[in-house]
């Protein structure tokens, strides 16, 4: 398959208050630079204290000087990249909405794709296609990964694959399906995936698109839209529910919009999620590891931490960090915490905005959560992605995969 890059950049997959699309990118007619240029916000403001939930650790918190730090340019010329992860073996993989999954190998995207399932991928409206992947924690022994897209009618469709004898290519006719789910919209949608400390697989998904959740899906424990599920898809097949699962179903938590990217802290095993807003706020969202499902973050009695529709209950969990679409911004990109090799970024967790292109870095110290605007890339921050070493990178819907790195 002949790779190019795309010429006028389409928008995110995570929507604004409408559920139509977000303006695109102006058209790209040269190669993407080598590097993001210089990235460091100017006058960058005193980091602001945010309330927590939690028993904060005993650091302070302390942001390295953004203006030492880029974004370096790993490999261009994906189709729509919404995903980035990693197997364990030093490869990265990149997931493309149209149906597809490159290795990244040795700085080079490897022509073949890792697995190609155009043919199940529903892909006519903007946050339809392939949306995320998880590889088993045993998958050096198992060869299992898992995939979460939009099928041909519309609807979410959670499946597991397996590796072929060749490790560059996987099997497509081992998908197995695991979870069907109705969607009513073609908005909205999640998308993302991730294995828990637990060993269970944990999908994030949206409220069922529209605006304002008319169905109100966010806060039916009885309905899987506008949730993070929980599945142990190791003791049977395709999955069975864990016994601790809070309603009984797949659900483990719940009150959420359109969660784009979820991730556990690889060292302390915490939660994130990246929660786009309706029309003005954004918001992180945060379970400390070890925490009993059933939490309720709002959705759609509370946009972030403010009233939006109704009455709400007692109980609700506010976000733990958030931000205005006045200060410059329109949908939130989830992130990964730091774990890298350079120290002084480890425990910040790194997120962004599509829209803007702005990384903030947000970090729970004695002081309670601190938040601090870091970059302001310049690209559409369609993912961010982290290694088996702990490395971040972020991914640019015009194509393009960006590592964290010292100047």
């Amino acid at each position: 398959m002949k790779r190019f890059l795309i010429l006028l950049v389409l928008p995110l997959l995570a929507c604004t208050a409408t559920g139509t699309p977000l303006p695109p990118m102006p058209t790209t007619v040269s190669n993407p630079p080598t590097a993001i240029p210089p990235t460091a916000v100017p006058d960058t403001p005193t980091p602001t204290p945010i309330p927590s939930t939690d028993t904060p650790p005993a650091v302070t918190a302390i942001f390295p000087d953004p203006n030492s730090y880029t974004w370096q340019l790993i490999v261009s010329g994906l189709e729509r990249p919404v995903d980035l992860q990693a197997d364990g073996s030093g490869r990265l993989f990149a997931v493309e909405k149209l149906g597809h999954i490159h290795i990244i190998e040795n700085g080079q995207l490897v022509e073949t794709p890792f697995l190609n399932i155009e043919d199940r991928v529903g892909n006519n409206s903007n946050e339809q296609g392939l949306l995320g992947l998880a590889f088993h924690p045993n998958y050096a022994q198992n060869g299992r990964f898992f995939v979460n897209y939009t099928n041909q009618n519309g609807d979410t469709e959670i499946a597991r694959f397996e590796v072929s004898t060749d490790p560059n290519l996987a099997d497509p006719n081992s998908g197995l399906k695991l979870l069907d789910v109705d969607q009513p919209f073609p908005n909205h949608n999640g998308g993302g995936l991730d294995f828990g400390p637990d060993g269970y697989l944990y999908a994030g998904l949206g409220d069922g698109g529209a605006g304002g959740d008319p169905f109100g899906n966010g806060q039916n424990t009885t309905n899987l839209l506008g949730k993070v599920l929980r599945l142990d898809v190791d003791t049977a097949e395709p999955y069975v529910v864990p016994s601790d699962n809070p309603f009984g179903n797949e659900i483990w938590a719940y009150g959420l919009r359109n969660p784009w990217r979820i991730s556990f802290d690889s060292v302390t095993g915490d939660l994130y999620i990246g929660d786009v807003g309706q029309g003005t706020y954004e918001e992180i969202d945060y379970l400390a590891a070890g925490s009993p499902g059933g939490t309720n973050f709002g959705w759609d009695y509370r946009e972030g931490a403010h009233e939006y529709s109704g009455t709400a209950p007692a109980g609700l969990t506010d976000p733990v960090a958030e931000y205005s679409h006045a200060e410059g911004g329109c949908s939130v990109t989830g992130g990964y915490v730091y774990r890298g090799s350079m120290s002084e970024w480890n425990g910040i967790y790194l997120y962004g905005d599509y829209c803007t292109g702005f990384i903030w870095g947000l970090i729970q110290s004695v002081d309670g959560w601190q938040v601090q605007r870091l970059f302001d890339t310049d690209v559409n921050i369609t993912s961010f992605g982290q290694d088996e070493a702990g490395e971040v990178y972020i991914v640019a819907d015009s194509g393009g995969v960006y590592q964290l790195t010292r100047k």
